[in-house]
């Protein structure tokens, strides 16, 4: 049963959940299970997330934007569908380009340091697009 941060119930669309401040110009929706976090993370352009590590695995795939993503001692220039997998406690740190990004991230564990972030109302996600 997924217990959500995000997602109260089983189900959830992007747009209803409230987004979160990850990094400055780095927002998130996030879905919670007890062992995994799933999040759709935005990225504004000519952003950098600093270097930085965490106990979580994580794997994702890039939606839209490009990245420049370091995952210890390589560097790769990423488009859209190209993927990721950062083993647990590997320094890594990404670069968006001019049009920013958005990918598709999960985590395990679940990422229980996220619980406290600022949360942002009323910002509709850009991805997937309306229509």
């Amino acid at each position: 049963m997924m217990t959500g941060m995000s997602a109260p119930g089983p189900f959830a669309d992007l747009g209803s959940m409230s987004a979160q401040r990850i990094w400055e110009g780095v927002t998130g929706r996030v879905v919670e299970g007890e062992r995994v976090t799933l999040a759709v993370i935005e990225l504004d352009p000519d952003t950098v997330v600093p270097e930085h590590r965490h106990d979580n695995e994580q794997a994702g795939v890039l939606v839209s934007g490009l990245l420049e993503f370091r995952i210890g001692d390589e560097t790769r220039r990423v488009e859209p569908g190209g993927t990721w997998c950062i083993p647990a406690d590997v320094p890594h740190e990404v670069r968006t380009g001019p049009e920013g990004a958005v990918v598709v991230e999960v985590f395990a564990p679940a990422r229980a340091d996220w619980s406290g972030l600022e949360r942002l109302e009323g910002r509709p996600p850009r991805w997937p697009p309306a229509g």
